[in-house]
Order: C-alpha cells, then sequence, then structure tokens
C-alpha cells in the first residue's frame, strides 16, 4: 500500500505527484494501462460536467468539476512525460507564451476600443501562428471534433468575416427555406434526404447566427421544453390509468396539443 502525505488542503503540485503514484508500478492497475485514446472521452464527459456545473451556478459543484478536467489534463501531460515528449511545465509555458502574444494591447504596443477589436486581433495572430494563409486554411482548421452546431458556427463566423454571408437575417431565413424545400423534393423523389437534411441543419445555424443566438444553447431550450411539455403529457396519460404506449398516436397528440394550448411556454415541435 501506498503512503499519500496526509495534509490540511492539497496544491496542484500534490494532484500532480498523486497522479504519478498512480501511474507507477505500485499504483493503480487502471490508471497504469490509460492512453490518451482510452480516456479522451473522460476528458469531454469531465468538461462537459464542468459546464454543467456552471449552468447551476454552484460555486463547489464547480470547483469539483474543475478538478475532475485539471486531473485529466495532468494525466495526458504525464503519459506524454513518460514518452519523453513534454511534461506539464511545457504545457504551461506553451500557454503563458500564446496567452502573451495574442494580448498585444496588454504586453505590447498594441490598442484596442472594444471587445470585438480583441477577438479580432486574437483570431488574426492565430492565423500567423498557425500559418493560416487564406480563409480555407482557418476554415479546415475548425476542429472536427466539436459538437456539430457549434463547428458549423464557427466556419460561418469565418467565411462572413471574408464577406460570404448574407447581408439581411431575412435572406438567410428565405436560405432555410429553400432547404426545407430540397429535402422535401429528395424525401419524394427518392433523393439523398442525408445530404439535403445537413443543409438544412446548416442553413438553421446561419439563421441562429443572424439572430445572435448560440444554436446549440437554443437547441438545448427547444429539448427541454419538450421534456416538460412530453411529461404533462404523460402525467396526463397514467392519470387516464394507461401508459403512452397503450394510446394511439391521435390520442397522444390531441392531449399533447391541450397542454401546449393551456401552457404556451411549455410547448416544443409545434
Amino acid at each position: 500500500m501506498l503512503n499519500f502525505e496526509n495534509k490540511s488542503k492539497y496544491d496542484v503540485y500534490d494532484l500532480q505527484r498523486l497522479i504519478k503514484l498512480l501511474r507507477s508500478p505500485a499504483g493503480c492497475p487502471w490508471d497504469r494501462v490509460q492512453t490518451h485514446e482510452s480516456i479522451r472521452r473522460n476528458f469531454l464527459e469531465e468538461t462537459y460536467e464542468a459546464v454543467e456545473a456552471i449552468d447551476e451556478g454552484d460555486p463547489r459543484h464547480l470547483c469539483e468539476e474543475l478538478g475532475d478536467v485539471l486531473t485529466q489534463v495532468i494525466f495526458h501531460a504525464d503519459l506524454e512525460e513518460d514518452a519523453g515528449r513534454f511534461d506539464l511545465d511545457d504545457v504551461a509555458d506553451m500557454c503563458v507564451r500564446k496567452l502573451i502574444s495574442r494580448h498585444p494591447h496588454v504586453f505590447g504596443d498594441g490598442s484596442v476600443t472594444s471587445t470585438g477589436q480583441v477577438l479580432d486581433n486574437w483570431d488574426a495572430i492565430k492565423r500567423v501562428e498557425k500559418d493560416q494563409k487564406t480563409v480555407t486554411d482557418a476554415v479546415n482548421a475548425v476542429a472536427r471534433t466539436l459538437p456539430g452546431l457549434w463547428r458549423a458556427e464557427k466556419i460561418q463566423n469565418k467565411t462572413a468575416k471574408a464577406g460570404f454571408d448574407w447581408p439581411e437575417t431575412a435572406q438567410s431565413l428565405q436560405k432555410l427555406r429553400e432547404e426545407l424545400e430540397e429535402l422535401e423534393a429528395a424525401q419524394k423523389d427518392g433523393g439523398d434526404p442525408r445530404e439535403e437534411l445537413g443543409d438544412l441543419l446548416f442553413a438553421a445555424v446561419n439563421v441562429s447566427r443572424h439572430l445572435g443566438m448560440d444554436p446549440d444553447a437554443v437547441l438545448q431550450e427547444a429539448c427541454d421544453k419538450f421534456a416538460r411539455r412530453f411529461g404533462e403529457t404523460e402525467r396526463q396519460v397514467l392519470a387516464q390509468g394507461k401508459t403512452p404506449e397503450q394510446m394511439s398516436a391521435q390520442e397522444l397528440l390531441a392531449i399533447w396539443n391541450h397542454v401546449k394550448k393551456a401552457n404556451p411556454q411549455n410547448s416544443a415541435f409545434g
């Protein structure tokens, strides 16, 4: 059994040392065999849990979840240190240098008058650092691992800065209607609905961007509304001594519409 010093309060260096111990021959068999790939999903899950803690507004929960994210960072850095490629100090060094470079208005002779200028400068500096010579280079550099809605939004933002954008929201709405018509035609004529559905979703993200809304947040709100509305629909079904499976689609829809009419704020899907 390994002994770890009992302290009234641990710091980040204790966490780093603990992970090294867990990954040592005398440590934990599970930790010892993990790779970047095997814990890739863990990293994503811990990050989403930290975001949920932010949404909850619970500082204690956020502290806990940030610790889980930090554990992932240190774990991945420790894997690389064992491989002799870089360590946690190298990670911090690269991060500090990047932040200094991308804040010339703080650490250099640059000047800004708005947060928008800060972001524009950040993107311009990033393109130089990443050797992105064209807009296409910047578009292709958007991570494919991002959730689809966010990836679409980032790609559209980059091309919009190059002037490739609808000047008005009304035009983006018209494009959305056109994509819906193409999807309907593909479904009717035996075309490729998958491609047309993708175009429809991409166009919907463009509308969201023109309205200044986060497409993922908008969809999450729709999911919440749908869940609440379905919950009330099911409650009314159960009150009749039945389950949703025992009712016809028409019966369920009638209750659904009644719930919507009684509480318009609780509506989704029509």
